[in-house]
């Protein structure tokens, strides 16, 4: 299994509205109405996954090898994500609905109505 930083881009840009964006320190990342879906992590071999804070503690709790967070990211809505351990279905679940938190209820539509 592996789900690294050019999968989740790929994936992410095939959602309806989502464009690649200027991010911080000139990193460009998936966004959707100006809001990051994923970003790149300084850790190696990693990135920044939007999440909801109790998505966030399943995540750490279930599959502690692939989702952490440093102490910079804690309280955040965001957790890392090791590409190495990551399963690429999990992953696009999770990507989609950071997505569906920011669409539009017309975006909503055009990818099919259900929050995934």
């Amino acid at each position: 299994m592996s789900f690294g930083w050019d999968d989740a881009v790929a994936f992410a840009v095939s959602l309806p509205g989502v464009a690649m964006g200027a991010g911080a320190k000139g990193s460009t990342s998936p966004q959707i109405r100006g809001q990051q879906l994923v970003s790149q992590g300084r850790a190696p071999d990693s990135f920044v996954l939007r999440a909801t804070r109790g998505e966030i503690e399943v995540l750490k709790e279930t599959d502690p090898d692939c989702f952490w967070q440093t102490p910079q990211y804690e309280g955040w809505p965001t957790v890392l994500v090791r590409a190495d351990a990551a399963d690429p279905d999990r992953l696009k679940t999770l990507i989609e609905r950071a997505w569906w938190d920011r669409a539009t209820k017309a975006q909503r539509a055009e990818r099919g109505g259900d929050r995934p």
